[in-house]
């Protein structure tokens, strides 16, 4: 959210600004968050809507001792110091590291062999920590602890802020956002597979205006509906299209039959034309 609202105060300056100094951007953001949270020992504003704060694992003794997911201080400064340096500065320095490469092409095979070495130790070193993020998410899964790999190795542990917790929003609203995010999500997977021209030739059939004349239902495009603004001929039947409507059919199918007649259409003519064009189709 902060760096929507700043993308916004970028956007009037100079093009190609933010994108030169996002990484340093995405670092200023990241530490504030953890300055104003985790240094201060508050939670995120996303743990905190969960009921979940920062503990010392060391500090907690497992033995003989029945865990409710209450106990536990809070984080040393070193914790702090250090997940701020992963956290933060870690991601910093990679990003830049992976666009000064892709800047200087160390990965080409024209570059120096130092160069080229440099970018499979880096590509190595990538696929090592997503590896090991993914086992830690199996563990994550099973045990329910250290949800990523800065978080195990500093033994650092989210935990319950308080036993009891009010829920903010009723299921009759969950509900209704649930159902509508599913309705949603159908229309965006059925849209692309239809069009108006494909829904209107479905429902003229059971349209209630029967009653008009054939003169009238010629006088409009049968793939549009509307009004045709440069009227081209379907030959031999020479009913009336619009030119786009016409042409984009009869590129698109082999063999395209006329909507009003279901007779194959071999060409198209300009209303009040000599001149025919050969379809596709043939």
């Amino acid at each position: 959210m902060l760096k929507e609202q700043l993308v916004k105060v970028f956007s009037l300056m100079k093009p190609g600004m933010l994108f030169q100094h996002e990484p340093e951007l995405d670092a200023f953001l990241e530490f504030l968050i953890w300055r104003f949270s985790i240094w201060v020992d508050k939670p995120t504003p996303g743990i905190a809507l969960m009921n979940l704060r920062y503990t010392d694992e060391r500090a907690v003794a497992l033995r003989g001792k029945v865990r409710t997911g209450l106990e536990g201080p809070g984080l040393t400064f070193a914790q702090k110091m250090w997940y701020c340096v992963a956290a933060v500065g870690g991601q910093y320095i990679w990003a830049r590291l992976q666009s000064f490469s892709a800047f200087r092409r160390w990965g080409n095979s024209e570059q120096r062999p130092l160069a080229r070495r440099a970018w499979g130790l880096m590509q190595r070193i990538e696929g090592l920590f997503k590896a090991a993020s993914f086992g830690n998410l199996l563990i994550f899964l099973y045990t329910g602890r250290y949800r990523n790999l800065i978080e195990r190795s500093l033994q650092a542990r989210l935990v319950y802020e308080s036993p009891n917790m009010n829920r903010a929003v009723s299921f009759e609203y969950m509900n209704r956002q649930l159902v509508w995010n599913e309705f949603s999500e159908m229309l965006l997977l059925l849209l692309p597979l239809l069009n108006s021209s494909t829904v209107k030739s479905f429902l003229h059939p059971f349209s209630k205006d029967k009653s008009s004349s054939s003169k009238e239902d010629d006088s409009i495009c049968p793939i549009c509906w509307a009004s045709p603004t440069l009227v081209y001929l379907a030959l031999p039947c020479r009913h009336r299209y619009c030119y786009y409507c016409l042409r984009t059919r009869c590129a698109a199918v082999p063999s395209f039959q006329c909507s009003r007649c279901s007779k194959p259409v071999v060409a198209m003519q300009r209303h009040g034309s000599d001149v025919e064009h050969k379809t596709q189709s043939q």
